[in-house]
C-alpha cells in the first residue's frame, strides 16, 4: 500500500525556541477527536456531544481561573464542531440515494467533479498506461426521477471508465447514468456510483483548471523527450504527485526505502515553492508586504496545479497564516500555525480527520517542530556540525512520528528510511524547483527541456539511493497492521523519547527501547516460520489488494500454475517468492481487466514462464493492454482456452468450463461474463475458479449441464452482489475464498452474498482480512491458514 506525503514545516531545518507555544494544541486535538467520534457514530451521537458541550460550557462559565478559561475554549470548540457536523451527518444518513431499494439500480444524475480521476486498477507493471477504471469525487447536483430532474446535494464517489473520463477536471459538470452502490466506512459520502459510459458534458471546467492541466501535460511531454523512463516518471511525481508513468519496480523500491512521500504532493513541495518565491523576492529587495503577496500567489498557484490533497491543504492554510504573520511583522510560530490549520480545515472539511495523508502530514510537521530541534541541538553539543545535525534530526524525527501511522496502514516499517532520506533530501529541493520552473516553461520547448535536463542528475541520484536502500537485507520488517501494530511501535517510540528527556533514566530507558526494537522489529523478520505452515499446500489466494491472483500447486517442486496476477507486480511477485515458485508452466489471465492482468511482470520476472492463456471470448479484447508484448519479452507462448479442454500435472488437473469456443458473438461486450472459468482437481479437493463472471455467465454455466459442485469456490467478482443464490447452491462449497482489497470503493464483498454463503454452511475467508490464504489437507478435512493479522476480526 502506498502512504501519502510526509510534510516539512516551512522552518523545518532551523532551531526553534526551547519552549513551544502549546496553547492551541489541545484545541486542535479536541477538534480532531470530536470529529472522529461524530463521523464514526452518526448524527445522533453528534447531537449528544453538542448538547453536552453546551451544558459543560454553562457550568464552566460560573468558574474562574486561567485553566478554566482554557477548558471553556476547548469545550466550546468541541461543541461547535459537533453542531457543524450534525446537519451534514443527518443529510448523509437520510440521503435518498442511500435507500436500500435503490442499491443496484440505475439512476440518472448530474454531478460537478471536485477532483481529477485517479486510476484504481492500474499498476504500471507493464509500463503500458493507466487502469481501466478510475475513481473521481464529485458533488451531486440533480437526480432524474419520473423523467424530470430534481435538485439534490451530497458527495458522491464515481467509479468510471478511465478511457472516456481521463480528461475530466475539477469544476466540470456532467450528466451520466450510474448504478447506485452503498458507501463503505465512515465519512460524509452519500453514495457510490458505478458508471459504464462516457460523460455528457453540461459545463466545461473553469479556465484555471484547464490551464493547470495544460501545464501538467506539458511537463509530462517534456520529461518523456529528455529523460529516461524512470526519471521521466519520477519528476512529475516530485512536482505534482503524478506517478502514472512511474514503473512499478521503482514504486516498490521507493516503498522499501521509505521514500514514497517524495512521489506524493505534500507540504514539503509547497514549502519549497513558496520558500523559493519568497527568497527571490527578498533578493530583489521587495518590501515585506509585496514579498508575502508574491509568495501567497505562488502558494495558491501550486495548490491549483497539484490538486487539493490533504497535506497540501494543511500546508496551504498553515502557509497562509505564516504569510499573514510576516505581513504583520510578527515572528512565525509554526506550532500555533499548525494547530490553527488543523482546526480550520476540520471545520471546513471534516472528512480530513479520517484521511491517512492528513494524519501523516500533521504528525510529521509536529515532530519537526517539537522533536527535531532538540535532537539537532543535542547532536551539535556533541560536536556534530550544524548542517549534518539537522540532516540527521529531521528525517529521524519525521519517521519516529509517522511510524505508527504507516504501520497501522501498511503493516511494515522501514529500517533504512532515515538513511535513505538523509542521502536523498539535499537534491529534492533543487529537483522540485527545476521541475516547477519546467512546468511553467513547458510551452517554450528549448527552455523547458533545458530545465528538465538540469534536473536529471538529481533524479538519477534519488533513483540510485532508492535502489540501493531497497536492496539492503531487511530493508522493511513486517508488523501487525491496524491499531495493535501502531500502539506497539508508538510504545517503542515513547521509550526512546522518555530516555532522551530524563537524564536519570536515560541509560536504562534507551537500553530497554533497543531491546524492545530488537524483539519487535528484528526477530519477527529474521526468524520467519515457513509459509504455508503445516505441510504441503494445494491452493493459495494471494493478497494482491483489489484483484485476483490464485496459485495452484502442480505436485512438482518449485512449480505452480497461476490464475490471474492482480493489479500489482510487486505483490504477486512477493507471494510467489514466499511460496518458493520458480517455474510457472501455465499462467491463465481470465479476462482483460487490469486487476487481473496488470501484475504479469511479477510472475514473469525471475521465473521461467511457459504458456500464457488469455481468457475473454473475443481475441481482440486484449488489444491495447500490453499483455502480448509482456508475453513476448518473457519468451512465453500464448495459447487460447475453450470449454472442454483438460490440462494435467502430477498433482493437478485443470478442466476449462468457459468460455465456449467461438462465443464472442454470444457474449458481446460484457467483459466480466467472458471470464475463463476453470475447475481444478487438487489433493485438497475440487476448486472452482470463476474470474469475474456475473449473472448472465452464471446462468449459462447452470444451463450447460456441467457439474459445478466443488469443495472450494473462488467467489466470482470479489464477492459482488451480481452472484445468484442458485449458482452458489449448485457449487455448495465447504470453503469460499473472496479475493478483495481492504477498504475498496466498490462495496466488495456484498454483505448479502457473504451471509448467503455462511447460511449454507460454507467457511468464508477474505484476503483483505486474512492476507494470503492457503488451502491444505484432504477432501473432507480441509485446513485453511492465513498469513495476515490473526487479531483482525473476520466479521
Amino acid at each position: 500500500m502506498t502512504t501519502r506525503a510526509v510534510a516539512t514545516a516551512p522552518n523545518a531545518g532551523k532551531a526553534t525556541p526551547p519552549s513551544a507555544d502549546m496553547r492551541l494544541v489541545p484545541a486542535a486535538a479536541g477538534t480532531w477527536a470530536v470529529t472522529l467520534v461524530c463521523l464514526c457514530t452518526g448524527w445522533q451521537v453528534a447531537s449528544g456531544v453538542a448538547c453536552a458541550g453546551c451544558l459543560a460550557t454553562v457550568a464552566l462559565a460560573f468558574l474562574r481561573g486561567r485553566r478554566v478559561n482554557g477548558a471553556v475554549v476547548l469545550v466550546v470548540l468541541g461543541a461547535a464542531t459537533a453542531f457543524c457536523l450534525v446537519p451534514r451527518l443527518h443529510h448523509v444518513e437520510t440521503h435518498e440515494l442511500r435507500a436500500a431499494e435503490l442499491h443496484g439500480e440505475s439512476v440518472g444524475v448530474r454531478v460537478e467533479l471536485t477532483r481529477r480521476p485517479r486510476p484504481t486498477d492500474a499498476d504500471p507493471a507493464s509500463g503500458r498506461g493507466a487502469g481501466e477504471r478510475s475513481v473521481v469525487r464529485a458533488e451531486l447536483r440533480a437526480l432524474r426521477k419520473g423523467g424530470e430532474w430534481h435538485p439534490i446535494g451530497g458527495r458522491a464517489l464515481l467509479l468510471v471508465p478511465t478511457s472516456s473520463w481521463a480528461d475530466s477536471l475539477p469544476g466540470r459538470r456532467v450528466r451520466t447514468t450510474a448504478v447506485v452502490v452503498p458507501p463503505h466506512g465512515a465519512g460524509l459520502l452519500a453514495t457510490v456510483l458505478v458508471v459504464h459510459q462516457p460523460p455528457e458534458e453540461l459545463r466545461a471546467a473553469p479556465p484555471v483548471q484547464r490551464v493547470a492541466e495544460d501545464l501538467r501535460a506539458g511537463l509530462r511531454e517534456v520529461c518523456s523527450r529528455v529523460l529516461g523512463s524512470e526519471a521521466a516518471g519520477l519528476l512529475p511525481g516530485l512536482v505534482i504527485g503524478d506517478t502514472g508513468a512511474l514503473p512499478a519496480t521503482v514504486r516498490e523500491e521507493f516503498r522499501k526505502a521509505g521514500l514514497t512521500h517524495l512521489t506524493a504532493v505534500s507540504g514539503a513541495n509547497l514549502a519549497i515553492v513558496c520558500g523559493a518565491a519568497l527568497a527571490l523576492l527578498r533578493l530583489v529587495r521587495a518590501p515585506r508586504p509585496l514579498a508575502a503577496a508574491g509568495a501567497g500567489c505562488a502558494l495558491l498557484g501550486f495548490v491549483v496545479l497539484a490538486g487539493g490533497e490533504p497535506s497540501v491543504l494543511r500546508a496551504a492554510v498553515m502557509g497562509g497564516i505564516g504569510l499573514l504573520a510576516l505581513v504583520l511583522g510578527r515572528g512565525r510560530a509554526t506550532l500555533p500555525a499548525l494547530a490553527a490549520s488543523v482546526i480550520v480545515l476540520l471545520l471546513v472539511d471534516p472528512e480530513l480527520a479520517i484521511r491517512p495523508g492528513f494524519a501523516l502530514s500533521v504528525t510529521a510537521t509536529a515532530a519537526l517542530v517539537l522533536i527535531a530541534p532538540g535532537w539537532s541541538t543535542a547532536l551539535r553539543g556533541r560536536g556534530v556540525p550544524r548542517g549534518l545535525a539537522e540532516a540527521l534530526a529531521v528525517p529521524a524525527a519525521a519517521q519516529l512520528a509517522t511510524g505508527p501511522v504507516v504501520v497501522a496502514l501498511s503493516g511494515e516499517f522501514s529500517l533504512v528510511g532515515v538513511l535513505a532520506n538523509i542521502l536523498a533530501e539535499p537534491v529534492v529541493a533543487p529537483a522540485t524547483v527545476l521541475g516547477v520552473a519546467a512546468t511553467l516553461a513547458a510551452g517554450i520547448p528549448r527552455l523547458g527541456e533545458l530545465l528538465v535536463w538540469a534536473a536529471a542528475p538529481e533524479l538519477e541520484w534519488i533513483l540510485l539511493v532508492a535502489r540501493r536502500a531497497a536492496d539492503v537485507p531487511l530493508a522493511t520488517v513486517p508488523l501487525p497492521a491496524g491499531v495493535f501494530g501502531a500502539v506497539l511501535l508508538a510504545a517503542c517510540a515513547g521509550l526512546v523519547l522518555l530516555g532522551a528527556r530524563f537524564r536519570a533514566t536515560r541509560r536504562w530507558t534507551v537500553l530497554g527501547a533497543c531491546l524492545a526494537l530488537v524483539v519487535v522489529l528484528i526477530v519477527p523478520a529474521a526468524v520467519r516460520p515457513p509459509w504455508p505452515p503445516g505441510g504441503s499446500w494445494s491452493l493459495v489466494a494471494c493478497d494482491v489488494g483489489q484483484g485476483d491472483a490464485l496459485v495452484l500447486a502442480t505436485g512438482v517442486r518449485d512449480t505452480a500454475v497461476v490464475v490471474d496476477t492482480g493489479p500489482s507486480a510487486a505483490l504477486v511477485g512477493e507471494c510467489l517468492d514466499r511460496l518458493g515458485v520458480e517455474r510457472v508452466p501455465l499462467l491463465v489471465l481470465t479476462h482483460p481487466h487490469a486487476d487481473h492482468f496488470a501484475g504479469i511482470a511479477g510472475v514473469a520476472d525471475g521465473r521461467r514462464l511457459g504458456r500464457v492463456a488469455l481468457g475473454g471470448a473475443c481475441r481482440g479484447a486484449w488489444r491495447g493492454t500490453g499483455v502480448r508484448a509482456r508475453i513476448a519479452e518473457a519468451g512465453a507462448r500464448e495459447v487460447r482456452l475453450a470449454a472442454g479442454q483438460r490440462l494435467g500435472w502430477p498433482g493437478l488437473v485443470l478442466e476449462v468450463l468457459a468460455p465456449a469456443a467461438g462465443g464472442c458473438r454470444a457474449v458481446g461486450e460484457r467483459v466480466n461474463d467472458a471470464s475463463a472459468v476453470l475447475k481444478a482437481t487438487t489433493p485438497a479437493g475440487r476448486v472452482l475458479l470463476t474470474g469475474d463472471i456475473e449473472l448472465a455467465a452464471q446462468r449459462r454455466l447452470l444451463g450447460s449441464g456441467e457439474r459445478l459442485r466443488a469443495e472450494v469456490l473462488k467467489v466470482p467478482h470479489h464477492g459482488s452482489r451480481y452472484t445468484s443464490e442458485e449458482f452458489l447452491r449448485a457449487v455448495s462449497p465447504e470453503l469460499a475464498l473472496i479475493s478483495v482489497g481492504h477498504g475498496n470503493d466498490y462495496g466488495h464483498p456484498s454483505a448479502a452474498i457473504v451471509a448467503t454463503l455462511r447460511s449454507s454452511g460454507a467457511l468464508v475467508r477474505r484476503t483483505d482480512r486474512r492476507g494470503d490464504i492457503a488451502v491444505l489437507g484432504d477432501p473432507g478435512r480441509l485446513r485453511v491458514v492465513g498469513s495476515g493479522n490473526p487479531l483482525r476480526p473476520e466479521e
